[in-house]
């Protein structure tokens, strides 16, 4: 049996609400009003009058005016509820654990005024490994949004259902195109029910990251910045194979195979981020030295990888003069696995070799 909940009904609810809101001013100005018209010392001209009638008149104007920013305070911290709330849903905070591998991430939107960027992570442990993705939407503001999540909730199913890191890809990428026919559609009615190259001039790279149990690390890379592999006072490249170009503008390859990057071993750890960290400028248009910040975060010790988002975030921050002028995204993966059992042969600390 279905129960309707008594009370006042939701569509309901605003207009009232909007309307007791409105009810302190309205009497506020029938006082007023009603002082002007009815009490005799407002009808005199003498200066004490005059006096008493800009004293009741600047009370009026005063609390009238505190009212109007209690009533936007209470609206922005509505508004800010539901960013946070619309935030832990599509760019939800990581678990400081996955599957044996120790987690710390952070972003920062560009704008100041925006709580999410166009900047996408998330890691999901599968039956096929720990899956990563890492990426960067062309551009800002509700379009980048809503495209972040169509690439996220993409890769979400599709790192469950795929077998091949791929056809991971595949997925992410069909969804980037059907949801970009969507926003043309929506955008340019016009145009009919097929807009010419929707496509065109939007973007996303991304970074495909798998973690199998035995520690061998694969990738896929759209145009991405390539991850770096911190060990103790140790900080360097993954790999500096040729990327893929971003998703959209083109088609992807026939062949899709992952590319071997060797593998993590227990202690190690892998750092992502997106171009906004290398892109950030001082006030004499140096870019931020990244290479240098995670060298100086790892040479204390062990890897840490709060410590490390720590590092850098606060280098990047201190580096822009605040704010960075494009979004920021930062993720850092060790591997508290006790140990990575050898294959055959393979002597113990032998790392993969990527290709060059």
């Amino acid at each position: 049996m279905i129960r309707i909940k008594a009370g006042v009904p939701r569509a309901g609810r605003l207009p009232l609400r909007r309307v007791l809101a409105l009810g302190l001013p309205t009497v506020w100005g029938a006082m007023a009003i009603t002082y002007k018209l009815a009490c005799p010392l407002a009808q005199q001209n003498g200066l004490g009058a005059r006096i008493g009638t800009s004293a009741v008149f600047f009370a009026v104007g005063t609390g009238l005016i505190l009212h109007v920013r209690h009533v936007m305070l209470r609206e922005l911290r509505e508004v800010r509820q539901v960013a946070g709330a619309a935030q832990s849903v599509l760019l939800r905070p990581l678990p400081p654990r996955i599957d044996g591998l120790n987690i710390a991430a952070a972003q920062l939107s560009a704008d100041r005024c925006a709580a999410i960027g166009g900047d996408l992570y998330e890691v999901i442990a599968t039956e096929h490994g720990v899956r990563v993705v890492m990426g960067d939407v062309r551009g800002h503001g509700l379009a980048a949004i809503s495209t972040v999540a169509a690439v996220l909730g993409s890769f979400r199913e599709a790192v469950h259902d795929e077998a091949e890191l791929g056809s991971v890809l595949r997925r992410l990428e069909r969804a980037l195109a059907r949801h970009l026919r969507e926003r043309a559609r929506a955008e340019h009615p016009s145009a009919g029910a097929e807009p010419d190259n929707p496509v065109a001039e939007e973007f996303v790279t991304v970074l495909l990251l798998e973690i199998q149990p035995d520690g061998e690390v694969r990738v896929l890379n759209c145009g991405h910045p390539w991850p770096y592999l911190l060990g103790p006072a140790r900080a360097e490249l993954l790999t500096r194979a040729e990327p893929l170009p971003p998703l959209g503008p083109f088609p992807l390859p026939a062949e899709l195979p992952a590319l071997p990057c060797g593998r993590l071993l227990p202690g190690e750890a892998l750092f992502l981020h997106t171009d906004g960290v290398e892109d950030a400028r001082d006030g004499r248009g140096r870019f931020f030295p990244l290479p240098a910040a995670l060298a100086e975060a790892v040479d204390a010790g062990p890897v840490s990888p709060q410590s490390v988002l720590r590092a850098v975030f606060a280098g990047l921050l201190r580096h822009a003069g605040g704010r960075p002028a494009d979004d920021v995204a930062l993720l850092v993966l060790r591997n508290d696995r006790r140990h990575v059992a050898c294959r055959p042969g393979e002597p113990v600390g032998h790392r993969g070799s990527a290709a060059p």
